[in-house]
């Protein structure tokens, strides 16, 4: 039984640390694009969802990374596309920023004096139960935390038919995981969960949820009072040395935003982008990502060389 312990242990680190490798990156000083695309050819068993965890990846980003996979039966030798590469969030580079346009989580740190940013898929409020957008901040850190259920949420259970307590302790029943953030948002948290499958799609009651492996990383290297930002881009510009990327994300419905599917948001994130670089932009093939929606940083143009900004890399921007 000890060694069955031991093993199974070593498995859980063993996943927890391959699932954070690839999705942890040493930020540059003029790029904003990070990561790399890969892909995965499944096995008669597995479903996006299983794929998705084993490379800490979400549902949703997954299913639309793959339009023409069956997402619960992909079928043996399917190559499955691994959305692996980022653009970074239009966001102040600090403690975290969620983006819940994309399900995801991202990470600012330092270590050493060399900056890093780990990404980390998330679940977000449903569309009843919005994710709130703006500045917070980390209030509190509990390990092993109780759930505290507000009375809106135990309502919605005795409609449907089931009992919530008032509290629910520690446990593999309490949904809250083993690690929660507290924010200073009243009521919502970032925290893990006793339903990892659900990770990367929208059905919290407005709380972030991240896999019980990826909170388990994060948790320790959080701190009170550390920042953090929730905002709504599902249109992503980025540079990449002299390479101009987009990354388009589906808008989610009832967040309160003006219209993020409109072409006006695709414009003033262009022009955003290229403020202090210019650049050489396939407007056909903007229109087409913006279009599909799936998710990928896509290269759609180049850097102008101009007397005011050389395009060898000597201005530095993360736009």
């Amino acid at each position: 039984m000890v060694l069955q312990k031991f093993l199974l242990g070593l498995l859980a680190g063993c996943w927890s640390v391959a699932s954070l490798a690839g999705n942890v990156h040493a930020l540059a000083e003029g790029t904003n694009v990070i990561g790399a695309l890969a892909s995965f050819t499944s096995r008669y068993e597995d479903t996006l969802v299983d794929i998705g965890r084993s490379h800490s990846l979400g549902y949703e980003e997954l299913r639309r990374a793959n339009p023409g996979v069956d997402p619960w039966l992909p079928g043996e030798g399917t190559a499955v596309v691994l959305p692996t590469a980022f653009v970074l969030p239009r966001a102040e580079q600090q403690g975290l920023v969620v983006n819940i346009a994309e399900y995801r989580v991202y990470f600012f740190y330092r270590v050493d004096g060399q900056s890093f940013v780990a990404t980390l898929p998330a679940s977000i409020g449903r569309m009843d139960w919005a994710t709130p957008l703006g500045r917070t901040r980390i209030v509190s850190r509990v390990e092993r935390p109780s759930w505290y259920p507000p009375q809106s949420v135990r309502d919605e259970y005795a409609a449907d038919g089931r009992q919530l307590p008032r509290v629910v302790p520690p446990g593999p029943d309490n949904p809250l995981g083993d690690y929660a953030l507290r924010l200073a948002l009243p009521g919502y948290l970032i925290h893990g969960t006793n339903r990892p499958a659900g990770v990367g799609m929208r059905v919290t009651h407005g709380c972030i949820r991240l896999f019980p492996e990826d909170i388990a990383w994060l948790f320790p290297r959080t701190a009170v009072d550390m920042p953090v930002q929730i905002v709504n881009q599902p249109v992503k510009f980025g540079w990449s040395g002299d390479d101009l990327y987009l990354e388009v994300h589906p808008p989610l419905e009832a967040v309160g935003t003006d219209d993020p599917a409109s072409m006006t948001v695709l414009t003033e994130e262009f022009v955003h982008a290229t403020r202090e670089r210019a650049a050489d932009a396939d407007w056909d093939l903007i229109n087409r990502v913006f279009r599909e929606q799936r998710g990928i940083p896509v290269r759609v143009g180049q850097a102008v060389a101009t007397a005011e900004a050389p395009a060898d890399g000597q201005k530095k921007s993360r736009g």
